[in-house]
């Protein structure tokens, strides 16, 4: 199968790599040769970077390059069986890109779009055969990250999901179903990881490197919430968070905070522009966490139930499977593990009641409980058999 990918940025030459790697022809589409030069030195050089590691030989990454074919024309898509788009996250602009290139594509291409937050059944509305359009989100690096979350809209065609999947588990993927439901699985499930946070730091129960502290040394994360949001940009994951609330229909339980749209507003976006949350100029120290351990289990322990939380409601709207939701939250931002085993593990009881304590609190609809949570607690249940848990 040849596949065309749309968008050379970051993301679509991830995507290409990862094709090309595959065995893939791949057709990648940009509308300046300046773009597409960039996409393919990038390429090259991260897959002789694993050549030199000993991954790749250097015959299969000279095969690779040669597979990605760059493009400034929509017709080169003409025999390709799966064209998927990276550009910018702008429903119009998808939209009026899949108008443009459908007629350009055989009766049985798949077009796909690699959204992170955008309706699929509203990118598919804008095709004459809505049937043949799913999303497949791949999580940057697409080459490193196994994860992809592959979303059906509502007019899919019954079985292309599965078809998607199979494709994947051959590029060495690890796909997942996901409803079509903002934020799909991992950008809803995670949104408490940083609002919590934050609420945390407004209230000044702690400063940021304390609430990071708490995250990584006694929860396991790789990176606490400040540092994740400082690594992954202020003006991506701000926006992210904005776009699941308001399609949410202003769901407190997504709501932005104040905090960090004024960071945005400021331009202070992270790594980045060498301040967020924390100082990246050279020379500034790097801040002192306080190392109370109570006060970092209490953090902890607020922060894992609204994540816990998140992830039974989403289980009890059947956004994803239970395993499938676990799968996502460890392959696609590396959390120590599933929020349901990790639930299981803490105790449903004691969950319930954290998020009990922080209603009867603030009196605010964003800590209120799972009706799932809540019907397993009384029931005596857990989402995974004793047996199975301690295998996991």
């Amino acid at each position: 199968m040849i596949i065309g990918i749309i968008g050379s940025g970051a993301m679509g030459a991830g995507i290409a790599q990862v094709a090309a790697t595959a065995g893939h022809t791949v057709r990648l589409l940009d509308q300046t040769e300046a773009a597409l030069a960039r996409a393919q030195q990038s390429i090259q050089a991260n897959l002789r970077k694993l050549a030199e590691k000993g991954k790749l030989t250097g015959a299969a990454v000279e095969a690779a390059v040669a597979r990605v074919q760059p493009t400034r024309d929509y017709l080169d898509f003409s025999d390709c069986g799966l064209v998927l788009e990276a550009i910018v996250e702008n429903l119009d602009a998808k939209q009026q890109l899949f108008r443009q290139i459908e007629s350009t594509v055989s009766a049985e291409c798949v077009l796909a779009s690699n959204t992170s937050s955008l309706s699929i059944t509203s990118l598919a509305a804008a095709c004459q055969h809505p049937e043949r359009f799913i999303g497949i989100h791949f999580f940057n690096p697409a080459p490193l990250m196994q994860l992809v979350e592959v979303i059906p809209a509502v007019q899919t065609r019954p079985g292309l999901a599965n078809e998607i999947k199979q494709l994947l588990h051959a590029w060495g993927k690890v796909p997942v179903l996901a409803q079509d439901t903002p934020g799909f699985i991992v950008n809803r499930v995670a949104r408490p990881f940083y609002g919590e946070a934050i609420r945390l730091l407004e209230e000044g129960l702690a400063d940021a490197a304390t609430i990071d502290w708490a995250t990584t040394e006694l929860g396991g994360f790789r990176m606490g919430p400040f540092a994740l949001m400082d690594f992954i940009g202020h003006d991506v994951n701000y926006r992210v968070t904005e776009s699941v609330f308001t399609s949410f229909f202003y769901d407190p339980r997504y709501k932005p905070s104040f905090t960090q749209k004024r960071l945005l507003e400021a331009g202070y976006l992270g790594r980045k522009s060498g301040r967020g949350f924390y100082n990246y100029q050279e020379g500034a120290p790097p801040p002192e966490p306080v190392r109370d351990a109570e006060l970092g289990r209490t953090i902890l322990h607020r922060i894992l139930a609204m994540l816990i939380n998140e992830a039974a409601d989403a289980l009890a709207f059947q956004v994803a499977s239970r395993d499938d939701l676990e799968l996502a939250m460890t392959k696609g931002v590396n959390y120590p593990k599933g929020l349901l085993t990790w639930a299981d593990e803490l105790g449903l009881p004691n969950v319930l009641a954290t998020l009990d304590q922080l209603y009867d609190d603030y009196r605010e609809d964003r800590y209120r409980a799972s009706a799932l949570l809540r019907r397993m607690v009384r029931a005596e249940q857990t989402f995974f058999p004793q047996e199975a848990l301690a295998n996991r």
